[in-house]
This record gives C-alpha cells, sequence and structure tokens, in this order.
C-alpha cells in the first residue's frame, strides 16, 4: 500500500496540474490500515476527498463494498492529473461516490483518451467531469459526444445543454435524439436552430419522438407553420405546456389584454414566447400600458414584442423620459413607446438624453434613476403614479 501512496505522490508531483489539485497531505496523511477489511471509508471521503461529514455519511452507503483505498487513490490520482480542483473533486465525488470504484485503465483512461480523440482538451474533460456526474464513467459517452458537438455546434454549446439536463447523456441515440433530430429538420429547422432551441430546451431532444411531434402540431395549431421565423420560439414556448395549459393561458391573455379571438391569434402567432410570461408579469404590464401610456388592444396585439421589455429598466423609464420631453417641448416629432423601447440602451441615451445636456442637465441622471427602478424626482411623477 504504501508503493501504491508513493507512486500516485510521483504522478501528482510530475503533473503539470498538479498546483490545483487538492492539498497533498490529506492523500499523504489518509491512514493506510494494515488490515484491508478495517478500511474506513466515511473517513477517507471527509480526509482525503474533501467531503463534508454529511455528504460523507450518505455517500459512504453507496461504498460499503470497499474494503481498500487502493482504487479510490487511483482515481484521485487521475482526476488530479486532468487538472481539477480539490472543490471540483469534493463535488464529483459527492454526486457520484461510485466514480472511486471505476476502473482507471479500463474505464477512465479509455474515457479521456476517447474525448481527447475528438478534440477536448485535458480542462474541457475535467469541466465536464464536473457535469456528467455518473455518465462520465460510462464508455457510451464517447460515442455520443461524437454525435453532439457537431450537432450543438461547439464544446461549449454541449456544456450548457448538459447543465440543463445531464440526464440527456443517457438518452438512446438511435431510438431517441437522432429521430428527434431528423424530424425537426423536416420541419425547417437547420443545426444551428437545433442547437438554439435544445440548448434552453434539452427535452426537445431527450423526450419521446411521439411527443416532438405533438408539440409540432401544437405550434401549428397557434397558427405557426414550419418553416417560419417564429416557429422555433413557438416549439420552445410549447414545450412544457399541455393543450389545457395553452388554452388556460390563451383565454387569460384574452382577458388581460381585452383581445379578441383574432387578436390574440395574432399576438401568439407574432411572439409565441407570450405563453411562456407569468400572469403576474402579464398583469402588471397590461395595467401600465393600458392605463398610464393609454395604448388600445390592438396596438399591443400587432406589437406584442413590447410585453417582453422589462418594466423598470426600459418600459417605464423611457416612457417618462419621451412624456417629458413632449411636454417640455424637447421633441419634435411624434414617437410611439414601442419606437423607444425596441432601441438599443446606447441608441435610445444617444437619440434622446445626450441631445438634451443643456435644456435638461438632470435629465440623464433621472433616467439612470428610473432605470433602477426607482422614482427620479424631475419627471413629474407622483409616488402613487410611479
Amino acid at each position: 500500500m504504501l508503493r501504491l501512496r508513493e507512486s500516485i505522490l510521483s504522478h501528482i508531483l510530475s503533473s503539470p496540474s498538479k498546483a490545483a489539485f487538492f492539498p497533498l497531505s490529506r492523500l499523504l496523511s489518509a491512514p493506510v490500515s494494515p488490515n484491508p477489511s478495517s478500511f474506513a471509508v466515511e473517513e477517507y471521503l471527509v480526509d482525503t476527498c474533501g467531503l463534508a461529514r454529511p455528504q460523507a455519511l450518505k455517500a459512504s452507503t453507496k461504498l460499503s463494498h470497499l474494503k481498500s483505498p487502493a482504487n479510490p487513490d487511483a482515481v484521485l490520482a487521475f482526476l488530479a492529473g486532468l487538472g481539477l480542483s480539490g472543490p471540483d473533486v469534493s463535488a464529483a465525488v459527492a454526486k457520484d461516490p461510485q466514480l472511486l470504484c471505476a476502473k482507471v485503465d479500463k474505464t477512465l483512461a479509455p474515457v479521456v483518451d476517447g474525448l481527447t480523440g475528438l478534440g477536448l482538451s485535458r480542462s474541457d474533460i475535467a469541466r465536464l467531469v464536473s457535469l456528467a456526474h455518473a455518465y462520465f464513467r460510462c464508455r457510451s459517452i464517447v460515442p455520443k459526444l461524437h454525435y453532439y458537438l457537431p450537432l450543438l455546434g461547439s464544446f461549449h454549446n454541449f456544456l450548457r445543454l448538459l447543465k440543463h439536463s445531464p440526464r440527456l447523456l443517457s438518452s438512446d441515440l438511435d431510438k431517441v435524439v437522432k429521430p428527434n433530430v431528423v424530424f425537426l429538420k423536416e420541419c425547417g429547422l437547420g443545426d444551428c436552430h437545433i442547437a438554439k432551441l435544445c440548448i434552453p430546451v434539452p427535452r426537445m431532444l431527450a423526450t419521446n419522438p411521439e411527443r416532438v411531434r405533438a408539440m409540432v402540431a401544437c405550434a401549428e395549431r397557434l397558427g405557426v407553420p414550419r418553416g417560419t421565423g417564429m416557429f422555433r420560439q413557438a416549439l420552445r414556448a410549447v414545450a412544457f405546456l399541455n393543450e389545457e395549459k395553452i388554452a388556460a393561458k390563451v383565454n387569460y391573455l384574452k382577458s388581460t389584454f381585452r383581445w379578441s379571438d383574432a387578436e390574440v391569434s395574432i399576438a401568439v402567432r407574432k411572439y409565441p414566447i407570450l405563453l411562456e410570461k407569468s400572469k403576474e408579469s402579464l398583469k402588471r404590464r397590461s395595467e401600465f400600458l393600458f392605463y398610464k401610456v393609454g395604448v388600445e388592444p390592438v396596438y399591443i396585439a400587432h406589437r406584442p414584442e413590447i410585453i417582453s421589455y422589462s418594466m423598470e429598466g426600459r418600459l417605464r423609464p423611457r416612457y417618462y423620459v419621451i412624456k417629458f420631453l413632449k411636454q417640455n417641448g424637447l421633441l419634435d416629432r411624434d414617437l410611439s413607446l414601442y419606437s423607444a423601447v425596441k432601441m438599443t440602451e446606447k441608441v435610445f441615451v444617444e437619440k434622446f438624453i445626450c441631445p438634451h445636456k443643456e435644456a435638461a442637465p438632470h435629465l440623464a441622471e433621472d433616467y439612470a434613476t428610473a432605470c433602477k427602478g426607482e422614482m427620479p424626482s424631475n419627471f413629474g411623477i407622483a409616488s402613487e403614479n410611479w
């Protein structure tokens, strides 16, 4: 056992990433029992792997068969070679205690070799260990990444998707993922669009193909045909909603924005993400647009994107800037709120704040205050109206 510890120490010291690993004193000071049957798993997890006592207690139940630190030591040395930091190692072991039981020569090394062959660097693989959990010690991870990387466009995009759904690595490529991708392409989505759709909504790849077909049919019933610019957004909007919930949200939109059937259909077709908005968010915007701005329901129906903008960061501050400029004769043209909120922050400031430094020296400060959600002092707004 002492020879093994010396071998592991030599490996770590020769690794260029040794500085990123957890304190060597943990590995060196972990007790070497002359009696393998007395190996204390929980203490090893605390003293050598850096787990908190409650984590170690929970993890030790999955490692009760371990009689020696030999394999765990080899795994830790291997992870050190990949450049995992102490906290990363602790997190990986806490999430997947059986990682310590994986065979370095038969499982971990072949996996790393395969991932390296796909173009991943050691630092990429170290990040993957932290996110893939138990799937990292399955050789099937290599062919799955071989498929996902070109589909998603980059390893960075794959990690983003994995953060949303680590279980994606358990999905059957041939029976689930590939048929879903083929169908989405038949619907007019290219690899780039599929990546943009599936990174925030991984279930579009991993769910039953029949369910994906149902989502597409639902999007089409909303009036968003395949191949249109809004189709991807429509799929995203209905991904987590059944027919009953969609009908309920459409009815809420009608009542909240005083829309007819035709108007709500226009709004949803133009901006399907409306279906994702919370009732509270929709209500606040409807009250502001109707009672403060004074727009008509049909105006919003044809410009539903206006509902997507932040009340505090954009809608309300820009409305009161435009109102202030009009009241003080500083705006020589008619400007709608929709036109104002569509502008980037830079363009809005250049057009409607900077030109009035002399006539309204307080305007920039008041606008900045309003964007923080606070009531500015010079807009002439009563607190109850803010």
